[in-house]
């Protein structure tokens, strides 16, 4: 997300930086420039002109055009900016003193609703609440069924509405259920229409005033730009809206729905949906997102996904392989099942700072694909032991794999290197601990 935007940013950083020292008329070029890359990102007409006053009036202040590092202060206002921008600080669900709490999931048929109902239960369920999810669709075939099958999947609890055909009931008795159950938390899956109506907006009114929501989450599809921004603002103005939820965020490019549609509705966006998989909906830093847009990485969220994915027991298992010098190619095919559950490896390159600039790599998510396919060619002595791979041997391992003996020559190289690394953190040499560049090989993992 936001490649184009970042793409823009960095050529214009980069000849801002170039320069000794700024003038006004530098500064006004920039922002034309600036202008230029946020409408490319589909960011509304009116917030790029305000936020670029903002800028220009504290760009052209004593504190930029006298610095040093006129450049430099420049990125640091822009940067500042566009955080406040996004709404300045994460912004968490909100939980009633006396649960359950009620989340009402609003939003336009295909905006993903019925998945991201999923995903928040799933997430609130690893923080230990208890969840009850309820289809208030009754007009989408298949609605009821599709939030059922979720919820076996998650395990979580999906109120049965029976016969029940009016949505405002179905909720009612919904949260009767979750007090008698002791739920922590209600989410309503409400129905949505391929166009905003005046019936869609007063079933939801009529749902709010029995219910009494402590959140209603808009739902909107980031691949709808500006358009997603306008029909937020319609929800948020006819039945008033608590937060935002972005789904798609991976496939959308440009960004602009996520910085327009703050400072458009006033509302903050508290989700942001990075993926297909149900655990992929992550809360919305807006000091992280920035990061990533003006190519700093985002290390937080790398060590976030890593401490969720990494599995403890195993953590335990490796961590006495070391002690011994005992790390084999199967401990190696491990850490790459850990790095899997994490995302793909595009994702996790836009958060490592500096990444930026080997965008134009090739970066192969089928790679770890290739690898395991060459590890499980391999019998179980040579996996224990890879100084027995000899000339045949991986001859005989690229044909069981369908790669190369170059390729299988590559991953051996690259494991003897993580080898020789985990044998210094073994020894205690590297003090700074484990980081996303010393777990993939010291150069960043690409054997392919």
């Amino acid at each position: 997300m936001f490649d184009n935007l970042s793409d823009r940013l960095e050529a214009i950083y980069k000849k801002l930086k170039g320069r000794g020292k700024l003038k006004e008329a530098d500064v006004d070029e920039a922002l034309r420039e600036i202008r230029v890359a946020l409408l490319e990102a589909d960011v509304s007409l009116s917030v790029a002109k305000e936020f670029l006053a903002d800028i220009r009036e504290k760009a052209i202040g004593k504190e930029v055009l006298s610095s040093l590092t006129p450049g430099h202060q420049m990125v640091k206002i822009v940067n500042d900016e566009l955080t406040e921008l996004l709404g300045g600080s994460v912004s968490n669900l909100e939980f009633s003193a006396n649960p359950p709490t009620i989340v009402l999931m609003a939003g336009l048929q295909g905006s993903g609703k019925t998945t991201s109902s999923g995903k928040l239960a799933k997430k609130l369920k690893k923080e230990g609440k208890k969840c009850l999810l309820v289809p208030a669709d009754v007009y989408r075939p298949a609605a009821t069924e599709q939030l059922t099958i979720l919820g076996n999947d998650l395990g979580v609890d999906v109120f049965s509405p029976e016969s029940s055909k009016d949505p405002v009931e179905i909720c009612e008795k919904a949260v009767l259920q979750a007090k008698k159950s002791m739920a922590h938390v209600v989410i309503l899956d409400t129905a949505g229409r391929l166009q905003i109506d005046d019936d869609l907006m007063d079933e939801l009114r009529r749902i709010k005033d029995k219910v009494n929501p402590h959140e209603t989450l808009f739902v909107a599809d980031s691949m709808m730009g500006q358009e997603a921004v306008n029909v937020a603002k319609s929800f948020h103005d006819a039945i008033g809206v608590d937060g935002i939820v972005l789904t798609k965020m991976d496939g959308d490019a440009r960004g602009g729905a996520a910085l327009s549609i703050k400072k458009v509705t006033g509302k903050p966006i508290k989700f942001i949906g990075t993926g297909e998989k149900l655990d992929a909906l992550e809360p919305f830093y807006p000091e992280r997102v920035i990061s990533r847009i003006l190519g700093m990485g985002d290390v937080l969220t790398l060590i976030d996904k890593a401490e969720e994915a990494y599995d403890q027991e195993e953590k335990a298992k490796l961590e006495k392989k070391l002690k011994k010098n005992r790390f084999t190619l199967e401990d190696f095919q491990d850490q790459l099942q850990q790095i899997k559950k994490m995302g793909s490896i595009r994702q996790l390159m836009g958060m490592i700072p500096g990444a930026q600039k080997l965008k134009n790599m090739d970066v192969d998510d089928n790679a770890l694909v290739k690898v395991e396919a060459i590890i499980n060619s391999m019998t179980r002595k040579e996996r224990e032991s890879h100084k027995i791979i000899n000339s045949s041997r991986k001859r005989r391992i690229a044909t069981g794999s369908g790669t190369t003996v170059n390729d299988v020559n590559k991953l051996l190289k690259q494991f003897i290197q993580m080898q020789k690394m985990m044998k210094k953190f073994s020894a205690g040499k590297m003090k700074g601990g484990m980081n996303m560049n010393n777990l993939m090989g010291g150069r960043g993992f690409s054997p392919f």
